[in-house]
């Protein structure tokens, strides 16, 4: 079993870290073992119940399991409402479970500062499985899918014209579609929807309908779940994942590195030439990535 306090401390120390120290101290490789699960979606949807109810089920195969749970910050003030714990009912108090709450900070994808590094943390605390719940996204926001294993799409009754507004892109990403709240009117509807915006895939991904009062939809998306699990499991798709998490982690900390550089430079050097701004700019940027 984890050691709960060494987890905490750690997964602290990296969400605070500045890019200087996660590449000078704290930088670690790409997560190998665990199965990570993001759980993505709008506002609203239903997400955290819904992971809460997702890992209790899941328990019964794993002996550790940890939930990463990003809330949005306040672009006045930076806090964050860190409540994702409160929806998630019993599992809170579960000894093989460890939920750590987030806020997105400076992120503007839907995650937060560090969240890939943080994920192979938690992956050499020997979890078996890690589900990531984004922050409630729009329909660019899908960067959480270059750092799971399975991203889960969860939706619910009444959205018909977003899951249209959606479709050209975060529609386009995910493994699994749920029709969260399936017990409310038109959940038949978005359903209808979702399988027509997916008409053109090759692999039609499963659309399954979960209601609170049912475990059966519970089943079915655990279910769909280990076949994605499966099929991603051979050794030239697992590398593929491993290079395309890596070039991930890499651009990450080169943007936040140049946004620093930006963010440190006298402000008295943008009243020049935009010419001389960005060359300006690209010295300090090459000077900064070169030491």
């Amino acid at each position: 079993m984890f050691d709960r306090r060494l987890v905490g401390k750690t997964i602290s120390r990296i969400a605070a870290a500045s890019a200087e120290q996660i590449t000078q101290e704290l930088l670690s490789d790409v997560p190998l073992q665990a199965r990570v699960v993001g759980v993505t979606g709008a506002p609203g949807a239903g997400k955290s119940t819904l992971i809460g109810r997702l890992a209790a089920h899941r328990l019964r195969r794993a002996a550790a399991l940890a939930i990463l749970a990003i809330d949005p910050s306040s672009p006045l003030s930076n806090g964050s409402v860190l409540g994702d714990r409160i929806r998630m009912g019993s599992i809170s108090e579960d000894p093989r479970v460890f939920i750590r709450s987030l806020p997105s900070r400076s992120a503007q994808d839907g995650l937060t500062e560090n969240t890939a590094e943080i994920i192979a943390a938690l992956d050499s605390f020997n979890f078996d499985e890690i589900l990531v719940e984004t922050v409630g996204v729009g329909q660019s926001a899908y960067a959480v899918r270059t750092l799971v294993d399975v991203e889960i799409l969860v939706l619910t009754p009444c959205t018909g014209d977003y899951v249209q507004a959606m479709k050209a892109g975060i529609m386009e990403t995910a493994d699994i579609y749920v029709v969260n709240k399936a017990d409310l009117p038109g959940a038949d509807r978005v359903a209808a929807d979702v399988l027509a915006v997916l008409q053109h895939r090759t692999n039609m991904p499963p659309v399954i309908q979960v209601r609170i009062d049912d475990a059966h939809g519970l089943m079915q998306l655990s279910a769909a779940m280990d076949r994605c699990f499966a099929a991603q499991s051979t050794p030239g798709i697992r590398q593929d994942r491993r290079r395309a998490l890596r070039r991930f982690m890499t651009q990450k900390l080169i943007e936040r590195r140049l946004h620093a550089v930006l963010h440190g430079l006298p402000d008295r050097i943008w009243n020049d030439p935009l010419s001389d701004c960005y060359r300006r700019a690209m010295k300090e940027v090459i000077s900064t990535l070169a030491r």
